[in-house]
């Protein structure tokens, strides 16, 4: 643990206070590299919150697929992205290595900081290093509960409220919303006169429901959508014979980079989904960009839009086709005003680090001034020893 000696500027008085860095490991899925290069959710997450770990102060190991590209001391499990790589035939094999190779390293950490559901609880719990979990998928499904019941005393993370439902006695720590760097997506003006959809072709995305929402409005539909293989019979079987009307355009899987114009010059992103999304990135994706979000009213959905604020929760397609036609009530600097001020990596950072001085006992950061608390953001470098 680093400690650095940090001056204080404030109108009433100066002084010289000490804040406590940590030796923290970031533990990703290596199904994508982090961050991905196209699709992928927990990656880009892991990337956004190790990143501003790291510009923090923090002594932060990355362990995660060899092509990923990160400011922490990357420790690559395997070479490449799984998903990306012919010669991986059994996923969960890389992951027991990488599970070896963490706890071997366990010794030199103040904490482990885990991504990849349950598969390392056992380990965890004979762990002396406090490790932590945050869930990126959905709770509810019965085969889950088991799991959680035998490792009851295990700390966990939700990314939103509402995935807790299933599993409300688990060992909740709190819930941290996802946040993104501020730059990292830029406004955009929905100039385009179409509607957008981000995501994975599935069933529980809706974006059958989206090519219904968007031809009852008479407004096209742009579609950036990654098909995993198992969902490659529901796309040629549900989506592709829908595919050949002049206002729909299927452009595939796109990259982080590719986002700010496909979402921004939307005039609205949909979100029709069937099923409990735990968090949903896209969202914020679009928030970011300026563009309301028009969504099913499913899993966190309350907690990401404000309903004719930066967009609006239906109930259903009938619902939704009428919120199209009132999207331009929606202003777009509102959206992105409210991303700023709710879905940063900073906050998110800074949620997180408030949860790993709880597990290791360590001093917090916030330092009161008489009528305040100073944040992270307030201390101004001075010396490291």
């Amino acid at each position: 643990m680093k400690t650095a000696l940090l001056a204080l500027d404030h109108p009433h008085r100066s002084r010289v206070c000490q804040i406590h860095f940590m030796r923290i490991a970031q533990v990703a899925p290596l199904y994508e590299s982090v961050p991905p290069v196209l699709y992928g959710g927990t990656e880009r997450v892991v990337s956004w919150l190790t990143e501003e770990l790291v510009r923090l102060g923090h002594d932060v190991t990355l362990f995660a697929s060899g092509d990923s590209v990160t400011n922490a001391r990357l420790v690559p499990v395997c070479p490449r992205a799984l998903r990306l790589d012919a010669d991986c035939k059994d996923p969960l094999a890389r992951h027991l290595v990488m599970m070896e190779r963490v706890f071997q390293e366990s010794p030199t950490f103040d904490l482990i900081h885990f991504h990849i559901d349950y598969i390392h609880f056992s380990m965890a719990r004979r762990s002396e290093v406090p490790c932590l979990t945050t869930l990126h998928g959905r709770l509810d499904i019965p085969d889950l509960v088991s799991v959680y019941q035998n490792f009851r005393e295990l700390p966990v993370v939700s990314i939103s409220n509402a995935q807790r439902a299933p599993l409300p006695w688990a060992n909740w720590q709190g819930t941290v919303l996802h946040g993104m760097p501020k730059k990292s997506l830029t406004p955009g003006q929905g100039n385009g006169n179409y509607l957008a959809f981000v995501g994975r072709v599935s069933p529980e995305k809706g974006l059958d429901e989206a090519i219904d929402i968007a031809l009852r409005s008479g407004m096209k539909l742009k579609m950036a959508a990654k098909v995993d293989q198992s969902d490659v019979r529901y796309f040629e079987k549900r989506i592709k014979p829908l595919l050949n009307h002049g206002l729909l355009e299927f452009v595939g899987e796109i990259g982080h980079d590719a986002k700010s114009e496909f979402i921004g010059d939307a005039a609205a992103l949909l979100f029709p989904i069937r099923w409990p999304e735990p968090f949903g990135i896209v969202m914020i994706e679009a928030l970011a960009c300026g563009t309301p979000v028009i969504a099913y009213r499913q899993g966190s959905v309350p907690e990401i839009i404000e309903n004719r604020v930066t967009g609006f929760i239906v109930a259903d397609s009938d619902a939704a086709v009428a919120a199209v036609k009132k999207i331009g009530t929606i202003d777009r600097q509102t959206c992105r005003k409210q991303f700023e001020r709710h879905f940063s990596d900073q906050r998110m950072a800074s949620d997180y680090v408030s949860i790993y001085q709880r597990l290791v006992q360590k001093p917090p950061s916030a330092i009161a001034i008489e009528d305040g608390v100073l944040s992270w953001m307030d201390l101004v470098p001075h010396t490291t020893t």
